[in-house]
Parts: C-alpha cells; structure tokens; sequence
C-alpha cells in the first residue's frame, strides 16, 4: 500500500486500540470496508470509524474513535479495513489513509451525530451474564430441532425470536445490541454501560466504543446464528 497522507493520534497508544478493533472486524470479513469521519476541532477533533458486523441480514454497526492531534486534517472516506490496519503506525502514533473505494452500501446511511436521548444506564458485568443465558438458550434450542428439520430458516427464526428480546438490564435495547458488542470486544469487566435513541436509531456505548441498529429493520433481520463464546 502506498499512500503519503496520515493523520496522527493525540496518544499513541490508541492507534493499538483502533488495531484490535480492526482486527476484530477483519475476522468477521477478510475484505471489510470502514468508513472514516475526522473531525478536527483545536485541541478534541475526533476520528471516528464505522464498520459493519455481518451477523444477520441487516448487520450491526461498530463505532471505534481516537483523539486527533491538533492540526489535523478533516477526513470522510470509506477504505479497505485490511489496507487501513496495515497503515498504523504505533511508535509514530499516526495512521496512514489509504486510497477510498467504492462504498457498501450501509456506508451511506449512518447515524445522526446529535440529537441523541439518554434511555437508560448499567454496567457490563450485569449485561454479560444475561448475554451468556440468551447464548445458551440458543444452544439448547438449536440442539433440541432434529436433524432433518435444521434448515438455516429454522435456525434463523430461533436466533431472530431470541435476540429481538429487550435487554433486562436495559429493556430500550434488544439483545443483538449486546450481542454485537460482545462480539466486537466492547463488553470490558466493570464497564458502564448506556442506552440512546436518535429517530430510528439505537445506541450502545461503552468506554470502548459503541454498536449501532437501526429499529426499522427488516423482519427476520436477527444478529444471525453464530453463538458467542
């Protein structure tokens, strides 16, 4: 990869931070794209990266941001995930912007950055434990159809009934919204937690970023079969 504009980190150590998160997406699609929004504002710009968890028919969005050094330049670009990883640079604390391609389409519709209300309050180490019950469920019911009755349609309608759920510890949000941030390494011990909306949108945020859904999603569009774990 090639490329000669980066933007740097205002500390260092985040740019391992965006890595891991990278990462973690790369493992659910090898060609992954992100997009990329910096802000520059002074001494707080934000770089903000969006990526897609596949897991269902509508998929979840992740949201990893970092501190921008002063004086760094505004940026709204969709890139390979994989070029991007390759483009971090810990020692330097800068990230290397490779060149944009052609957008997925969940790239283009991305939630508001205001307007969002507070809907409730928990932390993770009440959160996970529910999660683990949902997961075993799933487990358990899926073992419990027979050999000849296990379509994906089946197994499907099983995950969508499961994790449309409310959250117990934050019944404004389904359990696909923790499931997703488990998923993607937010859900640290002792972590507080928080529930908004904004129009149509969902919102988990955690001190290690934030997983997005939309409530006007199709039926049928469950966070999909893979049981964490």
């Amino acid at each position: 990869m090639i490329s000669t504009a980066r933007l740097r980190l205002a500390d260092p150590r985040e740019v391992a931070d965006l890595g891991a998160f990278l990462g973690r997406l790369l493992r659910f699609d090898r060609a992954a794209a992100v997009r990329l929004q910096a802000t520059p504002a002074g001494d707080a710009g934000v770089l903000a990266v969006f990526g897609r968890l596949p897991l269902g028919a509508s998929g979840v969005l992740a949201l990893r941001t970092a501190r921008l050094a002063p004086a760094a330049d505004a940026v709204d670009l969709t890139v390979s995930a994989g070029q991007l990883l390759e483009g971090l640079d810990e020692e330097q604390g800068t990230v290397v912007l490779p060149p944009p391609v052609t957008g997925p389409a969940w790239a283009g519709l991305l939630p508001p950055r205001a307007g969002w209300r507070l809907l409730g309050e928990t932390g993770a180490d009440l959160v996970v434990p529910q999660l683990m019950a949902a997961v075993g469920e799933f487990k358990e019911r899926t073992a419990q159809v027979p050999e000849h009755h296990r379509t994906r349609d089946q197994l499907d309608a099983i995950a969508d009934e499961i994790w449309s759920r409310p959250l117990p510890a934050l019944p404004a949000l389904p359990l696909r919204a923790a499931h997703a941030a488990y998923r993607i390494g937010f859900l640290h011990p002792g972590a507080p937690l928080s529930a908004h909306r904004a129009g149509s949108w969902l919102r988990l945020t955690a001190p290690h970023g934030t997983v997005l859904l939309r409530t006007a999603a199709a039926p049928g569009a469950g966070l999909g079969l893979t049981p964490v774990g």
